[in-house]
């Protein structure tokens, strides 16, 4: 899968450990509209997906996560690579420690129907939910709002991500 782009903080020590998580992001487009998980404690959108289980493959991890977080079936035959993005930091949670995370990102399509989300503790404390919305306002909420100084590289990352998805005519 071609790499997007990189954000590298470079605020830590190469010989700090690494940390590796990769992740799945679905991209779902809808009558000039996207498919996004809004946060309402932090006042951000995302696309929906998570981290890939241990033995988990990529496509199994993006249809689990689309369902948990959206509440969506995906169309498995409609799967395509779009792009990732690698994100590399100094981990908030560990000391002496990089969290390197690549997150792939894929186009897919979801039938019409919505079910119940399946949300862990963090995602139900942030009020996740899934929300279509242009391209133009969840760049605007991702840049201007007061996200409380939650994760600023995961808000930016889905604000490029989108800039991206319009430079490409997908959106």
């Amino acid at each position: 899968m071609k790499r997007l782009f990189t954000i590298d903080l470079k605020d830590y020590d190469e010989t700090y450990s690494r940390f590796k998580r990769p992740s799945v992001r679905g991209i779902i487009i809808k009558d000039k509209t996207v498919a996004m998980v809004y946060s309402n404690k932090y006042d951000y959108y995302k696309f929906p997906g998570g981290g890939i289980e241990k033995n988990e493959d990529y496509i199994s991890t993006l249809i689990r996560e689309i369902s948990e977080e959206a509440g969506l079936k995906v169309l498995e035959n409609s799967i395509c690579e779009y792009g990732s993005v690698l994100r590399i930091q100094k981990s908030r949670f560990a000391e002496n420690e990089i969290f390197e995370q690549e997150n792939f990102y894929y186009l897919c399509n979801v039938e019409n129907s919505i079910h119940s989300q399946s949300l862990d503790d963090y995602e139900l404390n942030e009020g996740f939910e899934l929300r279509y919305v242009s391209v133009a306002d969840a760049i605007s909420v991702n840049r201007t709002h007061d996200h409380a100084d939650y994760d600023a590289m995961l808000i930016e990352r889905e604000a490029k991500v989108l800039e991206l998805l319009v430079k490409d005519g997908l959106l």
